[in-house]
């Protein structure tokens, strides 16, 4: 290690764990088929029990492989964009696999997105084909589509030649029962035939580790989306070193409702639960009391959630009648998680805390809590470097390295980091410099011994009267009062000071948020000048499709308030 290194916020990936392997997904479902072919893989429960599908691992190669074939029949080839965009369905694990295997790009399409959202993401990516859910709750996907596409009127059959609009497109597979200018993916999956088995090999054999697996989309909260393109290689491995710090198994049993498009789904809880042969439950949307069923049914070890969910399903009024005294880890990210709820989840269920810290463009885990820790040291960070990553800190303005302890900008790099967004190379230039680290745009602190803090968004980041003040922080401090479960603090514009504090909190179940009293609370614990002008309180928060706050709204709600005269100060 540099001398620079010993001094400085500069963590130096090491060689523990497993190595790296240039292994494809395809054939790492393979492997773990002929390993471990009559345990029980994959169950998928879809419309509370009404519908969904369990396999085995050998069931779910078999399944896969004729999926497999029916895209190959329907002239996928290697390095085509096939976007999927639905809920989470029997259909979406099969195509994730059966992507794997043909060599094609899965473009992963939340279902929620409107028309004009839709049809950004189908033209950047360049998709060549869409399999799709006619509608998800109240969006009416396949209206969106007969509206971008007016030709789609006059098929039958899903497939388009031309077309003045998303001319590239020529595929269009719908999902249950699809509509009737769709090939239904029945329909697909049987038309398999025309594809042998030795064929699927033969491209399956082509398939090389770091050939891009994904394209998954930003949230685009500033800006246009961007898609980061993610390998096998990239992904497998970062599944194998989780399951590796978690101590996963094939006991083990992970029950999750995180959705498929987004990394946390299709990395996190597929792929963790493959690369160890354990079995996967996931359900198409997060409601508490179904979830508790499948909780008490399949007596999960590990549990993969947001805080929210975790709060809600602890909080449901008939959690008695459910067994969820089965848990070992309770997984979860993000960096805002109230410590009271982790205590009640290990005091309830047994769940250690698992805390990880990542991004999509790092096939997401960087950071992730050990055992080895105390368990109050597993709530006050986001872990360690997974093995064979390599962290540091850096000044935003200089690019210096931080000293140890001192707030900069995570940067990442190692196998795990994106090949890039796609057709976007100067968005990759300036997220990827030219000695391969990842700016991750988070505020972080780094100790010596390796674990990592959050303390926000650079853009997040509050400049009150010259002074930073990072929201992280006092976030942290208004959890630790009795009266609030959750919190979530933006800087709003002040003619005087530039910026000004404002906390959205959330009540703790039967309190009462009292604005000066949670004020005073700060002051006693901070500096004044971190002292929140406005307090709002909150029913609910504003969240992204995967359980995340949606700063950006509660900043624009902050405005409103505050213009409108709505939101007055507390008193200081």
């Amino acid at each position: 290690m540099t001398t620079e290194m010993q001094s400085h916020a500069w963590w130096r990936p090491d060689d523990s764990g497993p190595e790296i392997l240039d292994v494809t997904l395809g054939d790492m479902l393979d492997c773990q088929a002929a390993t471990f072919g009559a345990r029980p893989a994959v169950t998928i429960d879809e419309g509370a029990g009404a519908g969904g599908a369990t396999w085995t691992y050998a069931q779910l190669r078999a399944s896969v492989d004729e999926v497999a074939r029916g895209l190959m029949a329907q002239g996928i080839a290697r390095g085509d964009h096939v976007a999927v965009m639905a809920q989470n369905c029997a259909e979406w694990i099969l195509l994730e696999y059966a992507l794997a295997k043909v060599g094609a790009v899965l473009v992963t399409v939340n279902p929620a997105l409107l028309r004009d959202e839709l049809a950004y993401v189908l033209g950047q990516s360049r998709a060549r084909a869409l399999i799709f859910a006619p509608s998800y709750r109240s969006n009416d996907i396949a209206a969106s589509l007969l509206e971008l596409m007016p030709d789609l009127a006059t098929l039958d059959d899903g497939r388009r030649q031309g077309g003045t609009a998303l001319p590239g497109l020529e595929l269009l597979v719908g999902l249950g029962a699809a509509p009737g200018f769709a090939m239904s993916f029945d329909r697909m999956r049987s038309g398999g035939g025309a594809a042998t088995p030795a064929e699927l090999s033969a491209r399956q054999a082509e398939v090389q580790s770091r050939d891009v697996c994904q394209i998954q989309y930003t949230s685009g909260t500033t800006g246009k989306p961007k898609g980061a393109m993610l390998t096998h290689r990239s992904t497998v491995n970062n599944a194998r070193l989780v399951a590796d710090r978690g101590g996963f198994g094939p006991a083990d049993v992970l029950l999750s409702a995180m959705p498929l498009f987004h990394t946390a789904g299709c990395v996190c809880n597929v792929m963790t639960m493959l690369v160890v042969g354990g079995h996967l439950v996931t359900m198409d949307s997060f409601e508490a009391t179904r979830m508790l069923e499948l909780w008490d049914a399949h007596a999960p070890t590990v549990l993969n959630a947001v805080p929210t969910m975790m709060t809600r399903m602890l909080e449901h009024p008939d959690l008695a009648r459910y067994r969820i005294r089965t848990l070992r880890k309770a997984f979860t990210g993000g960096t805002n998680i109230p410590p009271s709820l982790m205590r009640r989840m290990k005091e309830q269920t047994g769940g250690a805390p698992l805390i990880l810290m990542g991004m999509t463009e790092c096939s997401p885990v960087i950071t992730l809590t050990s055992p080895d820790d105390s368990f109050e040291e597993q709530l006050a960070t986001a872990g360690t470097p997974l093995p064979r990553t390599e962290i540091r800190i850096i000044h935003p303005e200089t690019g210096a390295v931080c000293a140890w302890g001192e707030s900069g900008e995570l940067c990442i790099r190692g196998y795990n980091t994106m090949a890039g967004y796609f057709d976007m190379p100067e968005k990759t230039a300036e997220t990827i410099d030219p000695e391969g680290w990842l700016h991750s745009g988070d505020l972080a602190e780094l100790a010596p011994t390796g674990h990592l803090k959050i303390v926000g968004r650079l853009k997040d980041m509050i400049i009150r009267g010259g002074e930073n003040v990072y929201p992280v922080e006092i976030e942290e401090c208004l959890l630790d009062h009795e009266t609030v479960s959750q919190a979530q603090v933006v800087g709003v514009p002040d003619p005087d000071l530039g910026e000004e504090i404002c906390a959205f909190v959330m009540p703790a179940p039967g309190a009462e948020l009292d604005a000066q009293a949670l004020q005073a609370f700060c002051r006693s614990h901070m500096a004044r000048h971190k002292m929140p002008k406005y307090i709002q309180a909150m029913d609910t928060l504003p969240l992204t499709a995967n359980g995340k706050v949606q700063k950006f709204a509660l900043r624009e709600e902050a405005v409103r308030l505050v213009a409108s005269g709505a939101l007055t100060p507390v008193r200081r």
